[in-house]
């Protein structure tokens, strides 16, 4: 039960107010004249005052609600170092023990590990606090324990941003004298160009115990295709190292520290520098044999690529044409045909003949020199051919047709079709997974547009990925001597570009195709690929071949392992496996190899992992609270040993934290079952009381 008086007056409290200072200054000057009956008049206007403020005893039934403490588990990376794991299950117990013995006492149990999305780094200790806040009412709060190393990244500002009011008490794992070394990339590239290097910029930290400040340490540099190389540093100096940037694509270089006796843990004693590695821009020739639709398609395309110079020529007068226009009227400018496939043919990466026939304006032996381009100097070529190709300025009739991987019959299908992805197609990265392709298992056909019109080839060699009307090849892509080339039976890509029934992927499947021919990583189609995301390393085999060996994993320990690869799609072999410790893993198949590094996904987490009570003690200090190390100190503790603080429930006190003990705020909080109010002083008894005051007022007076 409880008491209280409330008022509800009768008039409005600003006049009643001021009614009791002009009465109070009346009673008084009666009291300093010597009035009779001056106090019997100030009671008789106390008692009038009382009936107008309507006094009202409120009797009400509450039932007290428990406290609740909550207690936050950090189970972050850091703490999983040493012996914290079992230094926080003993706190947890320990606690557990005596916030049971405290009644009236509801405990919560909050852990706090990385989120499983990676939206955020570091120790989110706060994070989870305020979810578990969401369903705790705050004025029953009495308060919060973190059983945490220290290291926690996402501290409030003030207490004011914790939303209750109440001590927050950190319990901290570890020990105040740890140390630790780690490596700090302060600069690094993230690309480079291939067959350069570019300088990375680290420095080695040393936190927790000090005294080690200019010590020289020993790093060891892992380049890839290199061997191991020492480099000699000095501890919080910065030290420059250089990269090498072998091959397009992902390059890595890893730098090792070595463990110093007594360091914490050697996690964080590797850092991986990962860029790609990027080729200047690509050359391409553009040769297009007369203004066409389709050949603003292939120089839109290939304008919109930033890693493509294009050189773009369209034949507007053959040699054939004779109309009388003297040579001194005409804008075209000459077809510089000896400086670009004489003088500087090797300047080119890619050669692209679109819709282009032989009729007298390249001489025969410039022909010669491209199919020696492709051969010997590791040249591109590709043919985007349509009727012209089957006719008799074919150039397949050229020097050209030994590099072809297709002759034509002399036929032009000239129907509606739509392309077909072939079986070997769906294995090559080029067609592989093209959008809209036909579903073999579901037996769907494919959803992109119509084309009409194809030329007919005869597959020599090299692999039809794409086939048209009557089954005929519509692609046809060829390794020759060191170069590579590609032949595209059809003029009417630009159909899909244009949307025309439907429309179709002509930007994925030609940008594919060129960039194919000009040899980019992504599109080889024997690979092998390594990745890791933390303690996991994912292998992938890119192949065109059936089935595929065991690739064997080779751990920086030098420990290998025979993986063996699951066929995930056409052309695709995968597997993942759990590694043991962080490093750089080599990856070998056949001739084909590939690294990765598998570490710690959260950095920032293993930044700093020395416990330490300076991150948590501004805010704990302005709640109240304590922070206390937990290691056995005392003279009789054994290893592992932890003491966690007398815990006591208390009313009223600023300061929740002492010498051995931990306090938490009771809240005293109830909820209301039932109200009795019961007037005090109105009706016959206050109209009684008045009129007996003064009635004895005047009796006095009177006298």
């Amino acid at each position: 039960m409880s008491w209280s008086i409330d008022f509800a007056p009768l008039v409005p409290m600003p006049l009643l107010w001021l009614a009791a200072i002009v009465a109070t200054l009346l009673v008084a000057l009666l009291l300093v004249r010597r009035t009779r009956g001056a106090w019997l008049r100030a009671l008789a206007l106390a008692a009038l005052f009382a009936a107008l403020a309507n006094p009202t005893l409120r009797e009400e039934e509450r039932e007290s609600l428990a406290n609740i403490a909550l207690v936050v588990v950090d189970e972050s990376t850091s703490q999983t170092l040493a012996d914290r794991p079992e230094q926080a299950e003993r706190i947890k117990a320990d606690l557990e023990k005596k916030l049971a013995a405290i009644k009236g006492l509801e405990v919560r149990w909050v852990s706090a590990a990385r989120p499983v999305d990676g939206t955020l780094s570091g120790t989110q200790l706060f994070a989870e606090l305020n979810r578990a806040l969401a369903n705790t009412p705050t004025d029953r709060v009495a308060g919060v324990f973190m059983i945490t190393d220290g290291e926690v990244h996402d501290v409030p500002k003030s207490a004011a941003a914790l939303g209750f009011d109440a001590p927050v008490h950190a319990l901290l794992t570890g020990r105040p004298d740890e140390f630790d070394r780690r490596i700090e990339v302060v600069e690094a590239p993230r690309y480079g160009i291939v067959g350069q290097t570019r300088t990375v910029e680290l420095v080695v930290r040393e936190t927790g115990r000090a005294g080690h400040a200019g010590e020289a340490v020993e790093l060891t540099v892992r380049r890839e295709g290199r061997p191991d190389e020492r480099v000699q540093s000095v501890i919080g100096r910065r030290t420059r190292i250089e990269m090498p940037f072998p091959h397009a694509g992902q390059n890595i270089m890893e730098v090792e520290l070595g463990t110093a006796p007594g360091e914490l843990t050697p996690a964080n004693n590797r850092a991986v520098v990962a860029a790609e590695g990027v080729r200047e821009n690509l050359r391409v020739l553009l040769v297009s044999g007369e203004p066409h639709a389709g050949e603003r398609t292939w120089r839109n395309l290939l304008k919109s690529d930033a890693a493509v110079d294009l050189v773009h020529f369209t034949i507007l007068r053959p040699p054939e044409k004779q109309d009388g226009t003297p040579i001194n009227q005409l804008s075209l400018i000459a077809f510089p045909t000896r400086e670009l496939f004489s003088e500087k043919i090797r300047d080119f990466d890619l050669i692209i003949f679109d819709r282009y026939q032989h009729k007298g304006i390249l001489q025969l032996i410039y022909y010669d020199n491209i199919a020696r381009y492709v051969e010997e100097h590791g040249g591109a070529l590709l043919i985007a051919a349509g009727d012209d190709f089957a006719g008799n300025y074919s150039l397949d009739r050229t020097p050209l047709a030994p590099v072809l991987p297709a002759m034509p019959t002399g036929r032009v299908l000239e129907q509606p079709f739509k392309a077909q992805i072939s079986e070997i197609g769906e294995k090559h990265p080029v067609t592989r997974g093209l959008p809209g392709a036909a579903n073999r298992v579901a037996s769907t056909a494919p959803t992109w547009g119509r084309w009409f019109r194809q030329a007919e080839v005869r597959a020599q060699r090299g692999s039809v990925v794409m086939t048209g009307a009557e089954d005929a090849p519509l692609l046809v892509l060829d390794r020759k001597g060191k170069g590579r080339v590609a032949l595209l039976t059809s003029d009417q890509a630009w159909l899909w570009a244009r949307g025309f029934d439907g429309g179709g992927p002509h930007t994925d499947l030609l940008r594919r195709l060129s960039h194919w021919l000009m040899k980019e990583p992504d599109l080889e189609e024997e690979r092998l690929i390594a990745s890791s995301k933390g303690l996991k390393v994912t292998i992938e085999r890119r192949t065109m071949a059936d089935s595929v060996a065991p690739a064997t994993l080779r751990a920086p320990s030098g420990k290998s392992t025979e993986v063996t690869l699951e066929k995930t799609a056409p052309g695709i072999w995968r597997a993942t496996e759990d590694v043991p410790t962080p490093g750089l893993y080599k990856v070998g198949q056949g001739e084909l190899s590939a690294i990765t590094h598998a570490g710690v996904e959260d950095v920032r987490e293993m930044s700093e992992v020395t416990a330490t009570r300076d991150r948590l003690e501004p805010l704990v200090t302005e709640t109240g609270g304590g922070v206390v190390w937990t290691h056995g100190a005392g003279l009789f503790s054994a290893a592992g040993d932890v003491t966690v603080p007398r815990i006591s429930l208390m009313s009223g006190a600023r300061v929740m934290a002492g010498n051995g003990w931990l306090g938490l705020k009771d809240r005293a909080a109830f909820v209301t079952r039932g109200v009795k109010l019961t007037e005090m002083f109105t009706g016959l008894l206050a109209l009684a009381a008045l009129l007996a005051l003064m009635a004895l007022a005047w009796w006095r007076e009177g006298r």
